[in-house]
């Protein structure tokens, strides 16, 4: 029996890989599986910019509001899910597409990534009082080789929790893959960016933060990133809308540097152009057919 492939479409923040994959997934019979850390929360709509309605309904996606914004989603557990999807939309004679600027969460799945068991609590509050340069000690006492970001203290904590355990993984992907990354000129990136951020507080990002705020409070770590902590600066006044927007703009762009800096590691990404990238995956898709 034919195994259909996996498409894995990356890409920065902003780079339009979300409409190439509905795109695709239309023209395909494919279903979408979304790999990125924020869209898992429930609620969390405007600020982490989820596929619309009109998207959604257009093609099956998977990986959205997984769990509420006061719980934690670890990537162990999205690659267990992923993986169920894959089988899932395969058994269906579909396409998956894992789509995502979530580096991590993709990697997860292409390499096979091996996670050990759930974090201590106790555990983690000590590591957590440790600076990074204690962290990257604690890592070379223990023969734990560090973490590709190195300098991420939530990135070391986990290293150390796993003992190199997550190290362990594929050193090719998984076979059947189709691994596509959006390069996007950096002016139109930006032009991107600023372009969704109007449109998210037109769309009311700023009322979707405060019910979040006052439902959940503000601590989690679901809120401690994007466009969330900002809101919250307007909401109490310390920044004004323009502020917040230009602020937004700013961090949004060095967010999709650092997705890139972790995708480009990736040997087995093809880089292409937008339009090129769709004409490529139509094409090995058409070839499969």
């Amino acid at each position: 029996m034919k195994t259909e492939p996996l498409v894995v479409i990356v890409g920065p923040t902003a780079s339009g890989k979300t409409s190439l994959a509905i795109e695709l997934a239309e023209q395909f019979n494919g279903e979408v599986i979304c790999a990125d850390s924020r869209t898992v929360y429930k609620g969390m709509d405007i600020g982490t910019a989820k596929p619309t309605d009109e998207e959604r309904a257009k093609i099956p996606h998977w990986g959205l509001d997984l769990v509420e914004p006061d719980q934690r989603y670890t990537a162990a557990e999205f690659k267990k899910y992923a993986e169920n999807k894959i089988r899932e939309i395969r058994d269906r004679g579909n396409i998956p597409f894992l789509v995502g600027g979530s580096g991590l969460y993709v990697d997860a799945v292409l390499f096979d990534y091996q996670f050990g068991e759930p974090a201590d609590m106790e555990v983690r509050q000590e590591l957590e009082a440790l600076s990074v340069e204690d962290l990257q000690l604690r890592c070379n006492t223990d023969g734990i080789e560090l973490p590709r970001n190195y300098m991420n203290k939530r990135h070391l904590i986990r290293a150390i929790e796993q003992k190199g355990l997550n190290d362990k993984r594929r050193s090719k992907p998984t076979k059947g893959s189709i691994v596509i990354g959006v390069s996007t000129d950096i002016a139109e990136l930006k032009k991107r960016i600023k372009q969704r951020a109007d449109v998210m507080f037109e769309e009311g990002v700023l009322r979707e933060a405060e019910h979040l705020g006052n439902k959940f409070g503000w601590d989690h770590e679901s809120m401690t990133g994007n466009i969330y902590p900002l809101c919250r600066a307007y909401l109490e006044g310390s920044m004004n809308l323009e502020e917040v927007k230009e602020k937004f703009i700013v961090q949004d762009g060095r967010l999709a540097k650092k997705q890139l800096t972790w995708m480009r590691r990736n040997q087995f990404i093809l880089w292409l152009p937008l339009e090129e990238a769709r004409k490529s995956i139509a094409s090995l898709l058409a070839s499969e057919q």
